[in-house]
């Protein structure tokens, strides 16, 4: 079952959360698509952004994973992955509006990955963190498989929206907290930031090295 919260429709929930994951499988197979991958490879990614960071947050936990047991989120990446390979043109001229989406699944996603942690008795700091792993963890390993430093690691202020998103759940529920309020407050922070990121070139500073490190 997907994360209870107080007042949250469980089922709401789950739409939500196959939302998220066929927004995410769209971004795995432009990039697929942008590295010359043919429909399996494109595919592959779309699914590996969808359900990667859900994975990993409940192989933490201790749990077996929720996106392999219901058949629905690797059949929302599948199809995701296969309107991307049909209809990459278009899609292309729709990257911002999908970036804009993205960001709206990485607001879900840290907060719904925070909640499970929490469901289960982890530590609050721990939960930020497994909240955070959930938003960005399926990006890291596309980037991974095609080459490329995980964009998470450097621009577009990425991890730091989620890990946001996660500690207002996290804090709300230490505190005895559980209305449904500062779940949307956390997803709203976690969309602030990401979009503020994007749209005024946002990033944390970065290491140059020194010309005898070059």
């Amino acid at each position: 079952m997907p994360p209870v919260l107080h007042g949250f429709d469980p089922t709401l929930l789950l739409v939500l959360n196959l939302a998220g994951t066929f927004v995410f499988g769209l971004s795995g197979g432009l990039k697929g698509v942008s590295a010359r991958l043919d429909i399996f490879g494109i595919i592959v990614l779309a699914v590996v952004v969808g359900i990667a960071g859900g994975i990993t947050r409940d192989v933490l936990i201790g749990i077996p994973p929720q996106t392999i047991r219901d058949w629905r989120y690797l059949a929302v990446g599948v199809a995701a992955g296969v309107i991307t390979f049909a209809a990459h043109p278009a899609l292309k001229r729709l990257e911002r509006p999908i970036l804009i989406l993205d960001a709206a699944g990485l607001a879900l996603f840290c907060v719904t990955g925070a909640a499970t942690a929490l469901d289960h008795n982890v530590g609050a700091v721990e939960a930020i963190v497994l909240g955070a792993i959930t938003g960005v963890g399926g990006g890291a390993l596309r980037d991974i498989l095609v080459r490329e430093v995980p964009v998470v690691l450097r621009s577009g202020l990425y991890a730091i929206p989620a890990l946001a998103g996660a500690a207002v759940v996290a804090i709300a529920v230490e505190s005895g907290t559980r209305n449904l309020v500062w779940p949307l407050v956390g997803a709203a922070v976690c969309f602030a930031v990401r979009m503020a990121g994007i749209y005024f070139d946002l990033n944390v500073p970065t290491a140059s090295p020194r010309e005898d490190e070059t």
